[in-house]
């Protein structure tokens, strides 16, 4: 292992083998980094997360809670991975993007911009969710995602669903926030109507091909 001078690991917290910590970067709580995994700039692992493989976390990223950022992936400039969520093979999480819940991000995929995908998620390729903004009454972002109960959604003061969320949207006292809702809610569907089925390997409770090597 190798921490800088300038880096903060506390006690508690676990760096080894030939990992990396550096820069002005904090690793705390019971986290691990560990195999072959940078974190640098000002980036912050805490909690009961895990960085290993040859993850990267860098710039002022937060990975924190019990999430898990693993193989090749990338999580930089000011990207959150929280809750129990995963990222994993060459996938890239950045820019103010937010992974959260139980969501899995693998693949190619890149999360990026504003973006907040969530709830049970799998993104396996960046067309496995969609972003509008800004957008309604709150001119907040609005995410789309391949998730395994259809397709979730994230914008606002809502997370959920989108037959929750359509239903929400015909409530709106405001035509003019349905009507723009109602766009965008075709244009998702137009987009998940080219998305893969949800496999018996992508549910919940069944383990990543990372984390099944790592158990292993």
């Amino acid at each position: 292992m190798n921490i800088e001078l300038t880096a903060t690991v506390e006690s508690t917290a676990w760096v080894y083998d030939s990992a990396w910590v550096g820069g002005s970067a904090w690793v705390g709580g019971s986290a691990w980094v560990y195999d072959s995994a940078w974190v640098g700039g000002s980036a912050w692992v805490g909690d009961s997360a895990w960085v290993y493989g040859s993850a990267q976390v860098y710039d002022s990223a937060w990975v924190y809670d019990s999430a898990r950022v693993g193989g090749s992936a990338w999580v930089g400039d000011s990207a959150r991975v929280y809750g129990s969520a995963r990222v994993y093979d060459s996938a890239w999480v950045y820019d103010s993007a937010r992974v959260y819940g139980s969501a899995r991000v693998g693949g190619s995929a890149q999360v990026y911009g504003s973006a907040r995908v969530g709830l049970n998620a799998r993104i396996k390729k960046t067309a496995d969710y969609i972003t509008f903004g800004p957008i309604g009454s709150r001119n907040s972002t609005l995410t789309a995602w391949r998730d395994v109960g259809g397709i979730g959604v994230d914008t606002g003061c809502f997370t959920g669903l989108l037959h929750e969320f359509e239903k929400r949207v015909a409530a709106h006292p405001d035509k003019a926030c349905r009507d723009e809702y109602a766009a965008a809610i075709a244009l998702i569907r137009l987009r998940a109507a080219a998305w893969e089925p949800i496999t018996d390997d992508e549910r919940p409770d069944k383990p990543t091909v990372a984390e099944s090597q790592e158990e292993a």
